[in-house]
């Protein structure tokens, strides 16, 4: 049992090691244009997803938080690389009004699911009983809670972006775009 947590330490730290290595590319990186920058955390949320999965499988949630933060920086650090980056009044109103409308549908999802899943645990048998009461089947395990709360954050991020491409075509910001 020993073997197995050393290989396991040994490949946790392999991994922060990869991903300080990729910090450092994105510090050093050449100027991009948008849609690289978009296809760049394309990749990081695919190596989260990655990371995530081996995080689970050897039991050790460290090194999905260090690598979170590691992809935020690396995002945060990319994003002033990026050279056609136009922030005028219609950007702006497009951002507001995708971050307004993502908020909006997600607060009802996220609302809606976490009442669902209170009222599932919160399960409180009536009084008076002759019998000792039964729970009524699970319908989601806490287990399954967490996987759907960590969809409903995918979730919000797909929304945020339908509604970016919803209102750049309406307020005609993808008129020339070359790339």
């Amino acid at each position: 049992m020993d073997e197995m947590d050393e290989i396991d330490e040994k490949n946790v730290i392999q991994i922060v090691k990869l991903i300080i290595l990729k910090v450092k590319y994105t510090l050093q990186m050449s100027p991009m244009k948008k849609n690289t920058f978009y296809l760049f955390i394309g990749c990081i949320a695919i190596t989260l997803l990655a990371i995530f999965w081996y995080s689970v499988e050897i039991k050790n949630s460290l090194v999905i938080v260090i690598a979170f933060i590691a992809g935020i920086a690396a995002i945060y650090l990319a994003r002033q690389k990026v050279t056609d980056l136009i922030e005028d009044e219609r950007s702006a109103k497009i951002t507001e009004k995708a971050a307004l409308r993502t908020l909006q549908v997600f607060w009802v999802v996220l609302c809606a699911f976490s009442i669902g899943a209170v009222t599932e645990r919160l399960y409180i048998p009536s009084f008076p009983r002759s019998i000792p009461p039964t729970h009524p089947p699970d319908i989601l395990p806490p287990r399954m809670m967490g996987y759907i709360q960590l969809g409903l954050l995918c979730l919000i991020i797909f929304l945020y972006v339908g509604f970016r491409i919803y209102y750049s075509r309406k307020y005609g910001e993808w008129e020339n775009d070359d790339e």
